[in-house]
């Protein structure tokens, strides 16, 4: 398997310094800073990566796991909400909220699957240390 890649750099100190993240594939740079991580300015930060890669990562774990199911999804759509506690210094939750349009599968066994795909997205497995919930919608 291929080793995915990214980098930052960071100047100053943590209140007044910022910093710039990029991802080796060059799909993605984006600058940040405090204000952009933990008082909701706009910019960008770690968490709302963690998101994006999680959200994906599900949705390809997703759609895999219907499909060995027998079901091939016309489309499964992922947000995620990630949720740091900046006085603890830590990621508490990532929420996905997940729709799914799956034809011929009805909703226990939708969430069946989407419970399993949770579980097993690389992506929730390098998260052990945070609770993630789902919310998934059939439809």
């Amino acid at each position: 398997m291929p080793t995915k890649k990214a980098e930052a750099v960071w100047k100053g100190d943590l209140k007044s310094g910022s910093g710039t993240m990029k991802l080796e594939s060059g799909s993605y740079e984006g600058n940040f800073s405090f204000a952009t991580r933990f008082e909701d300015k706009s910019g960008s930060n770690p968490e709302e990566l963690i998101g994006a890669a999680h959200a994906g990562c599900f949705s390809m774990a997703f759609s895999n796991e219907l499909d060995k199911a027998g079901f091939t999804p016309n489309s499964v759509e992922t947000h995620a909400e990630v949720t740091i506690d900046g006085g603890k210094a830590a990621i508490t939750t990532v929420k996905l909220i997940t729709k799914g349009d799956v034809p011929n599968i009805d909703k226990n066994k939708f969430q069946e699957i989407a419970e399993a795909a949770k579980k097993g997205c690389p992506v929730s497995k390098a998260l052990t240390g945070v609770e993630i919930q789902l919310e998934a919608t059939l439809l």
